[in-house]
C-alpha cells in the first residue's frame, strides 16, 4: 500500500509540475534561472552546509565510541540517508533506518536506533521552532493574508503536539511498549524478540535524556543552524535575480516556505509540493508566479544534486565492509 500510495503521489506531483511550467511559462522559468549563471553554484552548496551542519547535530546524539568516527564519514552516511529518503517511498524514514544500519557496530545497535530517532525528534523541534518564531515575526512585520497566518498557528499547535508526544515516548522509553505488552500474552512469539529490542532502545533514550541534556540542546541549535542555510538561499537568489526586498521579507519567504516543508514533508521528493509553496509563498509577499517556480526549482537542482552525491556515498560505504571481507579471505 506505501508504495502504491507513494506512486499516486508521485504521479500528481509530476502532473501537477507540468501544469505549473505550462501556466506559468516553461521558457520564462529556464531564462530566469539561465540568468542567475554562476551563482547556481552557491545555491547549490548551500544544501550541501545544510547536509554539513545537520550532521554536527547527529554528532552530538551518538554515544561515544560512535562520536570517535571521522566527521567525513558521518556526513556520508547522512547524506546517504538523505538520499534514500528523498528517492524512496518511505516518508523520511528508509533514509534513518539506513543510517542507522551504517553507524551501527557490534553491541551498539539500540545506540545506533536511539541515536537516529533522537536526531530525528530534534530535526522537527528544531523546524517547529523556527515557524513559530517566524509566525510571530509575520504577525507584527510583514502584511500576509489572515488565512496564512490562521493556519501557520493551527497547524503548528497541532504539529507541536505531536511532538511533545514524541518526545515524551523517548525521555520516558515507552517505545516499545505495545511489543512489551503483546510478549506477556503470548511468549515465545516474535513480539518477544521485538520486545527485546525496542527494550534496549528505551534504555539508550532514558540514558540519553537523563544523562546528556546539554547534547540534546546542542542537537537542536544545529540543526536550527541548518534550516537557517534556507534563509542565506532566498536572500542569494533575491540578490541574484536583481530583486532587492527588505531583510523582512526575505526572512517572510523563508519562514512561509519553512512551514510549507513542515506540512508536506511526506509527499516523495515533495515532487509539484515544493514548487507550488514556493510559488504561494512568493505571492504572500508581493511577488509573481514566475520568481516563486524559478526559485523552487533551484531548490530542486540543489537537493537533487545532494541526493545523487549521497547515493554514490551510500554504494561506496555500502561496499567497504564487503571489501573487507575479501582481504581478509
Amino acid at each position: 500500500m506505501p508504495k502504491r500510495l507513494h506512486a499516486v503521489l508521485l504521479i500528481i506531483g509530476v502532473v501537477c509540475l507540468g501544469w505549473m511550467l505550462h501556466a506559468v511559462g516553461g521558457a520564462r522559468v529556464w531564462r530566469a534561472m539561465a540568468s542567475l549563471g554562476w551563482g547556481l553554484v552557491p545555491l547549490v552548496l548551500l544544501e550541501g552546509v545544510e547536509v554539513v551542519l545537520r550532521t554536527r547535530a547527529w554528532r552530538h546524539c551518538l554515544s561515544l565510541p560512535a562520536r570517535s568516527r571521522p566527521f567525513v564519514q558521518l556526513f556520508w552516511m547522512r547524506v546517504a540517508g538523505y538520499a534514500i529518503n528523498y528517492f524512496t517511498p518511505t516518508a523520511t524514514l528508509g533514509g534513518e533506518v539506513a543510517r542507522a544500519s551504517l553507524i551501527a557496530s557490534p553491541g551498539l545497535g539500540p545506540d545506533a536506533v536511539s541515536s537516529v530517532l533522537v536526531d530525528k525528534l530534534c530535526t522537527a523541534l528544531a523546524h517547529l521552532m523556527l515557524v513559530g518564531a517566524g509566525a510571530f515575526f509575520l504577525l507584527w512585520c510583514i502584511e500576509i493574508p489572515a488565512a496564512l497566518q490562521a493556519a501557520m498557528l493551527l497547524t503548528g499547535s497541532l504539529l507541536a503536539a505531536g511532538i511533545l508526544v514524541f518526545l515524551l515516548i523517548q525521555k520516558h522509553g515507552r517505545l516499545g511498549s505495545l511489543f512489551r505488552w503483546l510478549a506477556t500474552r503470548r511468549p515465545g512469539s516474535r513480539w518477544g524478540r521485538l520486545a527485546e529490542n525496542t527494550t534496549a532502545v528505551d534504555e539508550a533514550f532514558q540514558a540519553f535524556y537523563r544523562d546528556r541534556r546539554l547534547d540534546f540542546v546542542s542537537t537542536v541549535g544545529w540543526h536550527m543552524a541548518g534550516f537557517a542555510t534556507g534563509f542565506l538561499q532566498v536572500w542569494l537568489f533575491f540578490g541574484l535575480a536583481d530583486l532587492h526586498p527588505s531583510a523582512a521579507v526575505v526572512a517572510g519567504v523563508w519562514a512561509i516556505g519553512l512551514w510549507f516543508d513542515l506540512l508536506v514533508f511526506a509527499v516523495p521528493m515533495s515532487l509539484g509540493t515544493l514548487e507550488a509553496s514556493r510559488i504561494a509563498t512568493f505571492a504572500a509577499v508581493g511577488y509573481q508566479a514566475v520568481e516563486g517556480l524559478t526559485f523552487g526549482m533551484v531548490m530542486r537542482l540543489g537537493q537533487l544534486t545532494w541526493a545523487v552525491v549521497g547515493l554514490i556515498g551510500y554504494a561506496v560505504l555500502a561496499l567497504k565492509p564487503n571489501r573487507r571481507l575479501v582481504r581478509d579471505r
